[in-house]
This record gives C-alpha cells, sequence and structure tokens, in this order.
C-alpha cells in the first residue's frame, strides 16, 4: 500500500511542478533535462552504481530501456505543456486515463478477464478525456483554428502516448525484470531520455536558442529525485500486484487524477468548466468500473 500511495503523491507533483516551472518563468526543457540527469544520478545512489555498461548492452531489457527513454523526454515535455496551457486537470486525466491502452493489453497479452463492468469503464474513460479536455471559453476565444485544435490535440497525443508506456513498463516488468535489475532498467530508460535531451540543449545552447539557467537546473534536481519515485514505486505496485494489473492501474491512475485535480484547485486555483469538472467526476467513475469490475 506505502509504493502505492508513494506513486500516486509523487506523480502527482510532477504534473502540479509544471506550474511552478510557468509561475517562476523557467526553461520548461533545461528543467526536464536535468530533471532527467538527476534522476540517473539518484538511481545510480540507489543502485550503489552507475549500471549503464557493457554487460547492460546485452540485456534482453536494454533496447526497451533506450526505447522507454525516448518516450520518456517527448512525453514529458507534452505534460508540461498540457499543464502549463490547458490545466493540471486536463494534463492528469489525459495522462491517466491513458490507462485504457494497457488495459486492453493486459486481457490480450495476459489473458486477463474482461468484465461488462471493465468494458463500460473504457466507453466511460473515453467520454471522461473529451469532457475534461472540451475547451474553456478562453480557449475558445484563441484566434485561428489551427492553434485551437492543436491544443486540442495535444491531450489526445498525451493519452497515446502514456498509455503505451504504461503497457511497455507492465510487458517489461511481466517479461524481463526482478529484484536484482529493475534499478538497472530504470537508470539505463533514465540516461536514454538525459543523453538524447543533453545532446538537443547543448546544440541549442551553442547555437544561441536558449540561455543556461542555474535556476532551471535547481529546479530539475527538485522535480528529478520525486521523478526516479515515482516510477520506482509503480514498478514496485506491479511486481507486488503482478496477477492483478488490470485492476491496480486503474486505481493508481484515480488516484492521480483526483489528488493532482484537487492541489491544482487549492494552490493554482484553477477554475474548470462544469462540463470539465463532469469529465472529472467521469474519470473517477470511469477508472473505478474499471479496477473493481
Amino acid at each position: 500500500m506505502i509504493f502505492l500511495i508513494g506513486s500516486i503523491i509523487l506523480t502527482s507533483y510532477l504534473t502540479l511542478s509544471f506550474k511552478l516551472v510557468e509561475r517562476w518563468g523557467l526553461n520548461t526543457f533545461q528543467v526536464i533535462v536535468f530533471n532527467y540527469i538527476t534522476c540517473v544520478v539518484t538511481g545510480s545512489f540507489v543502485n550503489g552504481s552507475f549500471p549503464v555498461n557493457s554487460a547492460a548492452f546485452q540485456q534482453p531489457w536494454f533496447k526497451w530501456a533506450c526505447l522507454m527513454g525516448i518516450l520518456f523526454i517527448i512525453l514529458f515535455n507534452i505534460i508540461a505543456f498540457t499543464a502549463q496551457h490547458l490545466g493540471v486537470a486536463v494534463a492528469s486525466v489525459a495522462n491517466k486515463l491513458s490507462l485504457v491502452i494497457p488495459f486492453l493489453f493486459s486481457i490480450y497479452l495476459y489473458n486477463e478477464r474482461a468484465t461488462i463492468l471493465k468494458i463500460a469503464g473504457i466507453v466511460l474513460a473515453l467520454m471522461a478525456v473529451l469532457l475534461t479536455c472540451w475547451p474553456s471559453k478562453k480557449l475558445q476565444a484563441i484566434p485561428g483554428k489551427k492553434t485551437k485544435w492543436f491544443l486540442l490535440l495535444v491531450p489526445v497525443l498525451l493519452f497515446l502516448g502514456s498509455g503505451l508506456l504504461d503497457t511497455m513498463i507492465k510487458y517489461v516488468e511481466h517479461s524481463f525484470l526482478n529484484d536484482g535489475n529493475k534499478n538497472d532498467y530504470l537508470v539505463t530508460a533514465f540516461a536514454a531520455a538525459g543523453s538524447i535531451g543533453g545532446l538537443l540543449l547543448i546544440i541549442q545552447l551553442i547555437s544561441g536558442k536558449q540561455i543556461f539557467s542555474v535556476k532551471a537546473v535547481l529546479m530539475g534536481m527538485g522535480i528529478g529525485i520525486p521523478n526516479y519515485f515515482s516510477i520506482w514505486c509503480l514498478v514496485q505496485v506491479l511486481k507486488n500486484y503482478a496477477s492483478n494489473s488490470s485492476a491496480i492501474i486503474p486505481v493508481n491512475n484515480m488516484g492521480i487524477v483526483l489528488f493532482s485535480t484537487l492541489v491544482a484547485w487549492v494552490f493554482f486555483k484553477e477554475k474548470l468548466t462544469l462540463i470539465n469538472w463532469a469529465g472529472v467526476i467521469l474519470s473517477l467513475g470511469a477508472i473505478a468500473l474499471i479496477a473493481y469490475g
């Protein structure tokens, strides 16, 4: 239970932290890059050594770790953009209702049972994403149809990408990981994300498109440590509930949606329309149906 609570709080913190990045005027991409570098340092400290070596290259999980790293850097930028421009609630719902995708794969790959209630939960989940991401008056006032539709497309990309990432984590955890190598896998994935992001950042710094920010480094460190342990807790939860991942992932995501939305409402004064609130409430019902159906 403690790992489940840890996953909920730490993952919610990641989405909420990008509101602070926006409020303090920090460079989001630099924060994300240094976040992943911090993840590597944190994971290496927990591991007792840096696990990315010639032996790791031969492991069956190595290519999956590299792919996971690519998804990490892409999705973190999408989450940041969504939280800053459309709100924490939209980012959380689009991100965590992606449970529909690993749920379907769990049924297909691991023969987990699909009930009428779980199927109804999937339908409600898709409706919840639509309602929560429904444009507010502020968004509707933005001139230009292309800009408006692009902003609406971002949560959809987040929904699909997060679902594929959760599916990959479950597949690799089920097929290749154990207590002895799961930290090696996580650090390798973070190292891949940090390497890609770091290379892009260096190019931008050299070309003058960005200016190095010490504050971004510090914020990246403040996000990186919780980021590492959020994934670590999720892997631990999946390991402890290996026979019922189609239920535990929804429970985890339900907590994240509720916790992050309430914190954003209280501390960041985010305003949601009645349609958006209906989507949040519907999302909780959808996750509950999938979890307990």
